[in-house]
């Protein structure tokens, strides 16, 4: 029985180091692997990256990916989680013209409705912020959408684990 596609989320934690972005993703594009969200940040050690990779492939190759991560890369640790497993964000915002906040009600209560909150307002424009799953933010854009949006960006996913794996004390024993 061959193996269905699931999505993944993948993390690698790594010490701050000068192209490990290159070569993360260059393991990725060689088995032509599409990579659907990638973020990187500071983790809760100094001086220790993560890295979080969304990709949907098979379970097996799934396995192989993280076995040359930890083969090709300066990794501290590596591993990957089912949805089920984590506890996940997305953040987007969303810039308009300043007069649709006072002549569009109807955006107000997209706003109030969907969670989400305005950062700026000024003269020339306003700023939306929305933080939640995938699926929440593409339905907003969707609704937002009618109304012209100037500009919009999101993160890509942030993600935390629901198990007990505690990473901090795995990092920790590596900053000492």
């Amino acid at each position: 029985m061959e193996d269905q596609k699931k999505q993944f989320t993948v993390s690698v934690y790594t010490e701050n180091n000068i192209g490990l972005l290159n070569r993360l993703s260059a393991i990725f594009q060689r088995r032509h692997i599409n990579v659907e969200s990638l973020n990187t940040s500071a983790s809760e050690i100094e001086g220790v990256s993560r890295f979080t990779i969304v990709v949907r492939i098979t379970e097996s190759q799934m396995k192989k990916i993280i076995g040359q991560i930890e083969k090709q890369v300066e990794v501290i640790k590596a591993y990957y989680h089912t949805e089920d497993e984590i506890i996940y964000q997305e953040s987007c915002l969303f810039k308009f013209k300043s007069d649709l906040l006072f002549d569009e009600r109807q955006i107000q209560n997209i706003i109030k409705e969907s969670n989400a909150r305005i950062v700026t307002v000024n003269k020339e424009f306003f700023v939306i912020e929305k933080s939640g799953r995938k699926e929440e933010i593409d339905l907003l854009y969707r609704e937002l959408n009618v109304f012209g949006i100037g500009q919009f960006t999101r993160s890509g996913r942030v993600a935390v684990t629901k198990d007990k794996m505690n990473i901090s004390k795995m990092l920790e024993a590596f900053q000492n």
